[in-house]
């Protein structure tokens, strides 16, 4: 019998998955998964709190919405890959994607039970523009994706701050969810924290995403990573538009670091500073973004240590939405009122997320060399072809 035609799975997608999940582990356990309760630490010695301060600000300098942006173009990438495939078969994938984002959205909700700041949830919803864009030429889909990099919304925002100057959009309409689950997490039971994460927290979540920009970016990284499949741009030969995109986004960092970071001593309207703000911050992340997924690219097939070091990761990048998943759950039982409701510095809490990756790594090595999918993932693929 012929063999069914498909792409051969791509590795370095995996390590990527995988290096985007552990930043993700390491950010969720400094801000005890969006729970931002710490001890007092005006008793610590100096060299404790410059520690605490160097490792917050250093990680969120390095990874702080670069993960999330590497975690959603793989996204992408994903659907690519499936929908290619079921094409070379002659069959139509959208319907069926979009009857696996809705087991996502199902599977998020298992997640946003625990974790407040849970992003599959979102991508259920802004998965749809996947199927409909996937027949788009090239050209269009970057014109979209331009579009939404440049946050339409914000631009919309300073023509209506210019036209009318008393015009209020800097508060943070997020604020009053937020309130809600904090006090729960702080002094609630265990169904207590599920009820109120499930409600004010999702609202929490998708509002705070609105409000900063998080929505048309993760639309324009789907697409982005869509595409990014679409030109093979995974595969080794392609590594000299690598080296473009790297140099590319290495030149735009810095200025555009430069300007979001002056902005604030010319602009005293507080909305166009707040949305200029958004447009900066995504765009300037997203140039560190390119330049980490550049770097890895060029280690992992290049090099030849490094190359081994980062294929390390391929099997923690296959269990990522059970990694995703599962970091939550454990936070949420360590660092919330309902769990033992550890109370640590930063710089023990990142001492946490390393013991998490280790022990889902440990896990992960055993269960890939056991199975081709991942507990999640398997019941993912399961549930799609229902």
């Amino acid at each position: 019998m012929e063999q069914l035609k498909k792409h051969a799975r791509v590795d370095v997608a995996d390590v990527l998955r995988g290096f985007a999940v552990l930043a993700i582990i390491l950010l969720h356990a400094i801000e005890h998964f969006n729970f931002y309760s710490y001890p007092d630490t005006s008793d610590q010695s100096v060299w404790l709190n410059f520690c605490d301060k160097a490792i917050w600000d250093g990680l969120f300098f390095a990874f702080g919405g670069k993960a999330y942006a590497i975690f959603a173009m793989l996204f992408g990438f994903s659907f690519f890959i499936q929908h290619d495939n079921q094409r070379m078969r002659g069959k139509d994938f959208r319907a069926r994607f979009c009857w696996r984002l809705l087991i996502l959205f199902v599977i998020g909700q298992l997640n946003a039970a625990f974790f407040t700041g849970e992003i599959l949830v979102m991508y259920a919803l802004v998965g749809f523009v996947l199927p409909l864009t996937c027949r788009l030429s090239t050209k269009a889909l970057l014109w979209l994706i331009g579009i939404c990099l440049l946050q339409p919304a914000c631009i919309i925002n300073i023509v209506r701050a210019l036209v009318c100057p008393d015009l209020d959009l800097s508060g943070n309409s997020w604020s009053p969810y937020w309130a809600a689950t904090f006090d729960v997490q702080t002094n609630g039971t265990f169904w207590e924290t599920v009820r109120v994460n499930l409600i004010d927290g999702q609202l929490f979540s998708l509002v705070w995403a609105w409000e900063n920009g998080r929505i048309f970016q993760t639309a324009g990284l789907f697409m982005a990573g869509m595409l990014i499949g679409r030109q093979g741009w995974f595969l080794r030969d392609k590594l000299p538009y690598w080296g473009r995109v790297l140099a590319w986004a290495t030149v735009s960092f810095f200025p555009i670091y430069g300007i979001d970071n002056m902005i604030g001593g010319y602009i005293s309207n507080a909305t166009i500073l707040s949305q200029l703000h958004i447009i900066l911050q995504s765009l300037y992340k997203l140039a560190f973004m390119l330049m980490i997924v550049s770097g890895i690219l060029f280690g992992y097939y290049c090099t030849g240590r490094l190359s081994r070091a980062l294929a390390l990761l391929i099997p923690y990048g296959k269990m990522s939405m059970t990694n995703y998943v599962t970091q939550g759950i454990i936070g949420s039982a360590l660092f919330y009122h309902w769990g033992l409701y550890l109370q640590l510095g930063k710089t023990a809490s990142l001492g946490v997320g390393i013991a998490i990756f280790i022990v889902q790594y440990a896990f992960c090595r055993y269960w890939v060399g056991r199975h081709n999918h991942g507990p999640l993932e398997w019941i993912w693929k399961k549930a799609t072809w229902i």
